[in-house]
């Protein structure tokens, strides 16, 4: 089995397309699908609750239909992902974590999204990011694949996620901004790389940990707290970081890191 293979059993994707082909990551739909059921709710839970009881508030039953279906590409939408079921757990904990929290998902899950990555965290603070730039580096893998239109289309979708997280500003002219960051954004960075592999030091170095902008001190500091929480455990000593994730993984999905 390939390190692909056992991500994808956690919930990770991959391949060339991704939901943002057709939105963004859908913060304030996500909000309000979660705020109505429970953290163990079903997949025909969420999907009822779409499509059929329409809480979404879509006008016709196949944008409820294609709303339902982008929220499943961009999240999993079922607790036997072990990805999802964290994400979910957590995203209960601090409703000021929600923002990241759904774009860290959204780049798990989503290949086009995170094309964009080495753009968002390359450019300073302040700085503008434009729709071309975005476009550019969607176009860069295969100059040919996209249509101009497609790639006009995806940009305002990936703008619009990095602007729901708070890493970009403004409305028409878009600058990189400085996002809000918590404890359970550190905690789900942390379990990301781990998922990956990483551990000890090696998880406040991955790419997931540099995503949030925070100082080693600082990402030291949240995953501290988090631990005090109760959420993690997090233990520095004589220069050995150990993070542990007690109950975010069943015995079996934890010999799957073993495989």
């Amino acid at each position: 089995m390939t390190a692909n293979n056992i991500l994808e059993q956690y919930g990770f994707k991959f391949g060339k397309n991704g939901a943002h082909s057709a939105r963004s990551m859908m913060l304030v739909e996500l909000q309000t699908l979660f705020s109505t059921l429970n953290t163990d709710a079903t997949p025909e839970q969420y999907q009822s609750d779409t499509c059929e009881h329409n809480i979404l508030d879509k006008p016709t039953l196949k944008s409820r239909t294609l709303t339902y279906r982008h929220l499943v590409d961009l999240y999993g939408m079922n607790c036997q992902l072990p990805l999802f079921r964290v994400f979910r757990k957590l995203w209960d904990v601090d409703p000021f974590a929600q923002p990241v929290l759904a774009l860290q998902m959204s780049l798990a899950r989503d290949s086009l999204l995170r094309l964009s990555l080495p753009l968002i965290e390359g450019t300073e603070i302040g700085s503008p990011i434009i729709r071309q730039d975005v476009q550019d580096v969607l176009r860069a893998p295969v100059p040919e694949r996209f249509s101009p239109a497609s790639l006009k289309s995806f940009a305002q979708n990936i703008n619009g996620s990095w602007t729901q997280a708070g890493f970009l500003k403004g409305r028409n002219k878009k600058t990189r901004a400085e996002p809000k960051v918590t404890p359970v954004n550190v905690v789900f960075a942390l379990f990301l790389a781990y998922l990956e592999g990483a551990s000890g030091e090696r998880l406040l170095h991955s790419r997931w940990c540099n995503l949030l902008g925070l100082t080693n001190h600082q990402l030291t500091e949240q995953a501290i707290a988090a631990s005090h929480r109760g959420i993690i455990d997090f233990k520095q000593s004589g220069g050995v970081t150990d993070v542990r994730f007690p109950d975010f993984l069943t015995a079996e999905e934890e010999q799957w890191l073993h495989e």
